[in-house]
């Protein structure tokens, strides 16, 4: 850091720990938050991550570090955009360079990195189930432990959320659900009269009179269940009536505070130190700005979600692309389905709050009637998907590989059961980089694999993945699932005719007499360059492209067995019931003994975060990995 930044932030610097803290002033708070703001954009200009969410929470960090004791209070994030402040503040602000970086900090909170960092954070709406649990254990164990969850109100378009908001009021618990409302319209609930009412319901003389009038009611033996819930219902009533509008906490009997304004730092010490100790769950409503203090992000908050890098003066962001460069997988995708749903009316989208993730934007932007962003649900997003397709429609529901685990009981009983006409893209499949284990798509390929009525499949490069939209438009009429990684592909000519592939068929792509290797989706490009390389060694080897995992082309297969006694098998997934798997099976259901079978794929592990290259090589999945592999079979006796 340069001396300048370290002077701009003379205050931040002295801060190793929360505990640190609450020997400020307010005022020496709020010089905290401004630093804290100044240190992260410094820091992602040059070190890209998620910017605007964490902007967004300087202040709430800041006062939530302040009023509660962690980390033995725990503070559970809902999805790690939002705590970069929170890790800076926990005795990680020298180490934030390396946030996202191969062997430095994880970019989302990790309970094996630091206490602090409560409970894992990659994927959203988790965060008031576990927070619920840790309250509800709390209280068995009588620890006197405040819980805090805050989640972001993109998170609470998860139906978990919702789950656990059900199920909050029946435990025994003291929990406190933050929801971070940073994209919701209220400008009419930060006047004069809502903040009286903010002020007057998270009073502690107000709440002493609720809590005198309580017991008054206990006194006389009128408390029965039905006693407290009229009691709860008729609080929210009141507060509803005066300030006209409505909440939903109200039916699930969770005291509900706000909105206020999540910016002004006394006033949310205030608040949180008059309802800290309050008895039972309750909900404080507060709403933040993405990106806030850096104009750029907060005009346009989903552009600078994670801008990669950044002129921070001039709010510039630095793309370096040559027009020569392939096009990302995602962007032939998006292309792909404008192309086929513009010759098609019976072609929809559906993707679960990614439309810019997944390209999908590109038929939002021409045919805004036909492509649908649910929201984070990706449950929803499949069986809303499955209710298209009942009705003769043919939905393309892409959802990143990691973020389709969460729909996996939706793909089995309201898409597959059915043998419905859902065309499934998995997106990022695979190792994916800076996000990490979280976010790799490692698993699809073996969860897929056993699902009955599934076609499951991988392209080897863009015109397969134009051939695979095709196919599973035109040349089958049940579920399809198409998964293909993140980032560029291998041609800069990527449009092409299309065509339909025979389902279940895969090919040849060289000829060989030394060894067979057998590969799935684009990691084929990487394993014939390592090909080429050992053939220069005086070996021959066989190269075949699966494309289709379910079913899998058992002719192919027949042909390798009766040839070959060395197989190698190679997979961008886990080994663990993949495509190697599938092989191994297919040779031992058909009493083909005596061959010797390589799998190479991701190991049995939960990997790292890193750039891909960094990855691939971690797993031996880079081309200098394969070749070594490959030799080592063909050296082997």
């Amino acid at each position: 850091m340069s001396e300048q930044n370290s002077n701009n932030i003379s205050l931040l610097n002295q801060i190793n720990y929360p505990s640190d803290l609450k020997n400020l002033t307010i005022e020496q708070l709020e010089t905290v938050c401004d630093e804290l703001r100044t240190f992260i954009i410094d820091q992602l200009c040059a070190n890209p991550g998620h910017f605007g969410s964490s902007l967004g929470t300087v202040e709430l960090t800041v006062a939530l570090h302040y009023i509660y004791n962690t980390p033995f209070d725990r503070i559970v994030w809902d999805v790690g955009h939002q705590a970069y402040s929170h890790k800076i503040l926990t005795g990680r602000r020298d180490k934030f360079s390396t946030n996202r970086k191969f062997g430095g900090l994880s970019g989302f909170p990790n309970p094996e990195e630091s206490e602090y960092d409560s409970f894992i954070a990659g994927h959203a709406s988790n965060s008031i189930s576990a927070a619920l649990g840790m309250a509800v254990a709390s209280t068995l164990k009588n620890e006197n432990r405040h819980v805090v969850a805050v989640i972001g109100d993109g998170s609470m378009t998860g139906g978990l959320a919702y789950e656990a908001i059900n199920n909050a009021s029946s435990q025994p618990n003291d929990m406190l659900i933050i929801l971070n409302d940073n994209d919701m319209a209220i400008d009419d609930n930060v006047g004069g009269f809502r903040d009286y009412m903010v002020k007057l319901t998270t009073s502690q003389t107000y709440n002493r009179l609720r809590y005198d009038v309580y017991q008054k009611f206990k006194k006389n033996n009128l408390i029965t269940e039905k006693g407290k819930n009229f009691i709860l219902r008729f609080n929210n009533s009141l507060k509803s009536l005066l300030t006209k509008q409505q909440n939903m906490f109200e039916g699930f009997n969770i005291r509900y505070f706000g909105p206020v304004y999540g910016h002004d730092l006394p006033g949310l010490v205030r608040i949180l130190n008059n309802i800290k100790d309050l008895k039972g769950p309750k909900i404080l409503h507060v709403h933040t700005i993405k990106g806030k203090g850096y104009k750029p992000a907060e005009e346009s908050a989903a552009e600078w979600h994670a801008p990669g890098k950044f002129n921070k003066e001039t709010g510039e962001r630095i793309v370096v692309k040559s027009k020569d460069q392939p096009q990302l997988y995602q962007d032939v995708f998006g292309h792909t389905l404008l192309e086929l749903a513009r010759k098609d009316d019976r072609i929809v989208g559906v993707t679960p709050a990614m439309p810019s993730g997944s390209s999908m934007n590109i038929m939002m932007r021409e045919l805004p009637d036909r492509a649908f962003d649910v929201g984070i649900a990706e449950a929803h997003a499949v069986t809303y998907s499955a209710g298209l397709a009942k009705e003769g429609l043919i939905p393309f529901c892409n959802i990143y590989s990691s973020f389709m685990q969460r729909a996996y009981d939706q793909v089995i009983h309201d898409v597959a059961i059915q043998k419905l006409h859902v065309v499934m893209c998995l997106d990022r499949a695979g190792l994916v980089g800076e996000d990490g284990p979280t976010h790799h798509g490692a698993f699809d390929l073996a969860f897929m694999r056993c699902v009955p009525n599934l076609v499951v499949a991988s392209p080897f490069n863009e015109h397969y993945l134009r051939h695979l939209m095709y196919t599973a438009t035109y040349g089958n009429d049940g579920p399809f699932v198409i998964r293909y990684p993140r980032g560029q592909g291998e041609l800069t000519d990527w449009e092409c005719p299309m065509k339909i592939l025979k389902v279940g068929k895969g090919r040849k792509l060289k000829d060989g007499k030394d060894l067979a290797v057998v590969s799935i989706g684009p990691i084929g490009n990487t394993a014939r360059k390592a090909i080429m390389d050992i053939e220069q060694q005086g070996y021959t080897i066989a190269h075949y492209d699966a494309i289709f995992l379910k079913p899998i082309d058992t002719e192919m297969l027949t042909e390798i067995a009766q040839n070959f006694k060395k197989v190698v098998t190679i997979e961008n997934g886990v080994i663990t019931g993949g495509l190697g798997s599938a092989v191994l099976e297919f040779f031992a259901d058909n009493k083909y003994k005596d061959i010797d079978v390589t799998r190479i794929g991701l190991p049995d592990e939960f990997v790292t975060h890193g750039s891909i290259k960094e990855l691939n090589k971690l797993c031996e999945l880079d081309e200098e990995g394969i070749k070594n592999k490959l030799l080592s079979v063909l050296k082997a006796e």
